[in-house]
C-alpha cells in the first residue's frame, strides 16, 4: 500500500478523511435537490444554507488551531470535530423542514472547522520533516478518493432505491461512524504532546512575530493562487454551457477528483526530494494551462481535459502548501499557523468566486478563465522573484 513507510497515524488520518468525505459527499451531492424537491425550499434558502455553512467553517478553523496550541493537544479537537460531524449525519434523513437541514449543515461545518487545523498540525507533529510532503499528499489523496466516490455511490443507491433520499442519507452515517472509531483507536499523539502548552493565549503580538517571514510568504502565495483557482462550480457551468446535459455535468468533477487523488501522493513524495519550490512552480503552470484550455474550449471534451489538468494542479499544490506551512511554523504554533493559513485561503476563495461570477456575467466565460490565468502568472512571477532573493 502507498504510504506504508509513513507513520501509522498519518495513514489512519488519511482513512479518516476518506470515510468522512465519503459520508459527507453522499449527502451534499443530493442535498440541494432534496431541499427543493422533498422539502419545498427555494434557491434563496439553498444559497443561505451553503453560505452560512462555509463561513462558519472558515472562522472555526482559526480558533481550533489556536486552542490546540494553547492546550498542547491536537487529538481531542480532531475527535471533537469529526465526532460532531458524525453526530449531524442522522439529522439529514430525519429532517422535515429547512430549519433542520440548516442546523445540521451549521453543526457539520463547525465540526469541519474544528478538526482542520489541529489535524494538519498533528500530521506535522508525528511526521519527520523529510517525508512531510508524502504525508500531506497521502492524506489529500485519500480525502479526494472519498470526494469522488461519495457521489458515485449516492447515484448508484438512488437508482437502486428509486430516488429514496432518506435511505441514502442513513447509509451515509455508516462511514462517519467508522471515521470516529479510526480516530479513537488508530491515532496517537507523540509522547511530548501536552507538555508544550503555551502559557499565554497564542494570538498575541509576540507569537505572531514568531511566525517567520517565509510562513507569511506561503500565506501570500496561497491567497494569490486561490484568486486564480475559484470555485469548481464554474467548471460545471462551462461544461453545461457547451452542451453537456445536467445528468452528466457531475462527471466533470469526478474527472478532476480522480486525477487529483491519483497525483497528490506521488507529487507529495516528489516534493520531499528537495524540490518543493520547483514543484510549486509546476503546479502553477498546470493551473495556467487549465485556465487557458477552459477559456478556449469549444466542446465538452476540452472541458474534461481542462478539468483533468486542474486536478493535476490541485495534486501538485494542496498537500505541498500544507507541508510548507508545517516547515515554516514553530512546533508550538503549528495549529495557529494552519488556522491563519486556512482563513486567508477561505477569504481568497470567496473573493475569487465573486470576481469570477462578475466576469462571467458581464464579459463571458472565456474572460473568467483568462483572468484566472493572469492571477496564476502573477503568482508564478512572485515565486520566481522570491526564490532569486533567497539565493
Amino acid at each position: 500500500m502507498a504510504g506504508t513507510n509513513l507513520p501509522r497515524g498519518v495513514i489512519a488520518l488519511g482513512l479518516v478523511s476518506l470515510f468522512m468525505d465519503l459520508s459527507s459527499e453522499m449527502i451534499h451531492g443530493l442535498l440541494p435537490v432534496f431541499l427543493v424537491t422533498v422539502l419545498g425550499a427555494g434557491a434563496l434558502s439553498v444559497g443561505l444554507i451553503e453560505g452560512i455553512a462555509e463561513a462558519t467553517a472558515s472562522i472555526a478553523k482559526v480558533f481550533s488551531g489556536v486552542i490546540s496550541d494553547w492546550i498542547g493537544r491536537r487529538k481531542p479537537l480532531v475527535l471533537l470535530g469529526y465526532g460532531l460531524a458524525a453526530l449531524t449525519k442522522p439529522l439529514f434523513p430525519l429532517a422535515t423542514g429547512v430549519g433542520a437541514v440548516l442546523t445540521a449543515r451549521f453543526l457539520d461545518r463547525i465540526g469541519k472547522g474544528i478538526r482542520g487545523a489541529p489535524r494538519d498540525a498533528l500530521i506535522a507533529d508525528i511526521t519527520p520533516q523529510e517525508i512531510r510532503g508524502a504525508a500531506y499528499g497521502l492524506r489529500q489523496s485519500m480525502d479526494t478518493v472519498g470526494a469522488f466516490a461519495g457521489p458515485i455511490i449516492a447515484i448508484v443507491l438512488m437508482s437502486a432505491t428509486h430516488d429514496n433520499f432518506r435511505l441514502v442519507f442513513w447509509v451515509a452515517t455508516v462511514p462517519a461512524i467508522v471515521c470516529v472509531l479510526l480516530i479513537v483507536f488508530g491515532v496517537e499523539e507523540p509522547e511530548s504532546a501536552g507538555k508544550a502548552a503555551l502559557v499565554s493565549f497564542p494570538i498575541n503580538s509576540a507569537n505572531l512575530r514568531r511566525l517567520p517571514v517565509r510562513f507569511w510568504r506561503v500565506v501570500m502565495f496561497a491567497a494569490v493562487l486561490t484568486l486564480a483557482r475559484f470555485s469548481e462550480a464554474f467548471l460545471l457551468l462551462r461544461a453545461q454551457g457547451l452542451g453537456l446535459s445536467v445528468t452528466w455535468v457531475p462527471v466533470v468533477l469526478i474527472v478532476m477528483n480522480v486525477v487529483y487523488a491519483a497525483s497528490a501522493y506521488p507529487f507529495g513524495k516528489l516534493s520531499d526530494n528537495g524540490g518543493r519550490h520547483k514543484l510549486f512552480s509546476w503546479g502553477i503552470v498546470f493551473l495556467i494551462t487549465a485556465d487557458l484550455i477552459l477559456a478556449v474550449a469549444g466542446n465538452v471534451w476540452m472541458v474534461f481535459l481542462g478539468a483533468a489538468v486542474w486536478g493535476l494542479h490541485m495534486g501538485a499544490t494542496q498537500g505541498l502548501l500544507s507541508a510548507l506551512v508545517a516547515d515554516a511554523a514553530p512546533a508550538d504554533l503549528r495549529g495557529t499557523a494552519f488556522g491563519v493559513f486556512n482563513l486567508a485561503s477561505g477569504i481568497a476563495l470567496l473573493a475569487a468566486s465573486v470576481i469570477a461570477g462578475g466576469l462571467w456575467a458581464m464579459v463571458g466565460p472565456a474572460m473568467t478563465f483568462y483572468a484566472g490565468a493572469v492571477f496564476s502568472s502573477a503568482s508564478l512571477a512572485g515565486l520566481f522573484i522570491s526564490i532569486r532573493r533567497n539565493r
